[in-house]
């Protein structure tokens, strides 16, 4: 006769208690979290409260709160109010922290309280993870991703946005005047106070909208976010957020995160700052960076050069000519011999002398006036009747070096694509279709250490296995 499988009856009592440490498997991955927070040193990380009070009521040790945020994270439960739900019901959790239940407020606060701490317990998993040689081809990819900051698109203003607002708002008080005049010469047979309260609180906003106004223009980005200042408005993907960039330096061999920041602008500029904490966290200068071209800055290059690292970046064409119709500056070749350039009709352009832009010398190379003149390439090439110039820069040397050599990898941007962006994905998914829950640069970045802690040691997880990695954890000084 078929019948389903039983299950145990709800009042069976048991001979021997059940030993909560049998609910949870030697390949569950929460041991490698109690065993890595463990080893760690906090008092020397910076975190606040491992030494009690000798009065007042006794607090949680800090161990068990950034274990119970490690499962969180790695389990996509970020809130402290669902952290508090899950340690009075999950039994991993129980188990974790020992079947200690902190409220909402405790977990919430330790986060606040300890950025330095966990900032360090990240750096620290990192430094691991170069002990047992997991960064040995030295090749890291950089990018940044957007993620939305909590701050409503609304709560966002720039000097358009306030201009659209005040006259919407200078319309409706014109239409409220006229139905007030319309009952003034009673051609309506309407009361009038609740017209007039609402040309009132009309006016008060229009004032506030000024006031907000004059600060915004003052404001160095030209724009203020009400309920996370930090916050900026940016492009992302296919459409404009108040969010802030996360940037990210990710080893090409395992997809580890060796090192990360939290900005709120573009990500030009960044190739060489994001590259220098790529070294610091490998301890090794001699490293190649991959960057798309959003990085792409001659002086930023340069000094990635000067630093120690091989920087490969796609290179930006921001001239526009291909969309005007006109030739392009990259089909003028450079003779680095004769000090000069080939023109797509083989013309010579020369040496003309120099200018200096925002800082940095260029020199300027065209031909003659006749010889332009004549070319029949001449409407394709410059609309201006005098001769088309083609500007280089000083160092440009520098960056035909990095270009050469970006030619001879053809690869390179591809696996810069692999690596990149797949940590970011992945922390996305986790964090679920939601906004940051913190606001402001040391907030943001806290929650930022803990998703990539916590996405290091699931890579981890999935290359050693739980067994191993406790093994190294415990055998490998911190």
């Amino acid at each position: 006769m078929s019948h389903h499988v039983k299950g145990r009856s709800r009042s069976q009592a048991t001979f021997f208690p059940e030993v909560l440490d049998d609910f949870v498997s030697t390949e569950n991955p929460v041991r490698v979290i109690d065993v890595f927070v463990d080893e760690l040193d906090l008092i020397e990380l910076g975190f606040k409260g491992v030494v009690p009070k000798e009065t007042g009521r006794p607090n949680y040790h800090p161990a068990m709160l950034l274990k119970l945020y490690l499962y969180g994270y790695l389990n996509r439960i970020q809130s402290s109010r669902r952290l508090e739900r899950e340690a009075n019901r999950n039994i991993e959790l129980m188990w974790l922290t020992e079947r200690l239940a902190p409220d909402f407020k405790t977990i919430a606060d330790f986060r606040k309280n300890n950025s330095e701490g966990i900032k360090q317990s990240c750096r620290t998993f990192i430094g691991l993870c170069r002990q047992l040689n997991m960064f040995s081809d030295a090749v890291v990819a950089i990018d940044g991703s957007k993620f939305n900051a909590s701050n409503n698109k609304a709560k966002n203003y720039t000097p358009r946005k306030l201009e659209t607002e005040m006259a919407r708002v200078e319309k409706h008080i014109d239409r409220y005047l006229n139905q007030l005049d319309k009952v003034d010469m009673n051609e309506q047979d309407t009361d009038a106070a609740p017209i007039e309260e609402k040309i009132a609180w009309l006016k008060t906003r229009l004032t506030e909208l000024r006031e907000l106004k004059e600060k915004v223009e003052a404001h160095p980005d030209k724009q203020i976010s009400t309920t996370d200042p930090d916050s900026r408005l940016m492009k992302a993907g296919m459409g404009v957020k108040v969010c802030y960039n996360i940037q990210s330096a990710v080893d090409c061999k395992y997809h580890l995160i060796v090192a990360h920041d939290v900005i709120n602008t573009t990500d030009r500029n960044q190739l060489c700052r994001m590259g220098k904490q790529a070294q610091v966290a490998l301890k090794n200068k001699d490293i190649t960076v991959l960057a798309d071209k959003g990085y792409f800055s001659g002086q930023d290059i340069v000094d990635a050069q000067d630093a120690g690292m091989t920087p490969l970046v796609s290179i930006s064409d921001t001239s526009g000519n291909d969309k005007k119709g006109l030739l392009s500056k990259s089909l003028f070749q450079y003779d680095s011999e004769k000090d000069r350039y080939i023109c797509p009709a083989n013309q010579e352009l020369t040496p003309r002398g120099t200018v200096t832009d925002k800082g940095l010398l260029y020199r300027n190379y065209c031909c003659s006036v006749k010889i332009c003149r004549m070319c029949s390439l001449k409407p394709k090439c410059n609309k201006s009747p005098v001769p088309r110039k083609i500007k280089r820069w000083e160092r440009a040397d520098r960056i035909d070096m990095m270009t050469e050599l970006l030619d001879s990898k053809p690869d390179s941007m591809i696996t810069r694509k692999q690596t990149v962006e797949h940590p970011f994905g992945t922390i996305k998914l986790w964090m679920g279709a939601t906004h940051l829950l913190t606001r402001g640069f040391k907030g943001v970045r806290i929650e930022m250490d803990l998703h990539i802690l916590a996405y290091n040691m699931r890579r981890m997880i999935s290359i050693f296995g739980v067994s191993r990695l406790i093994k190294a954890l415990m055998a490998k000084s911190f």
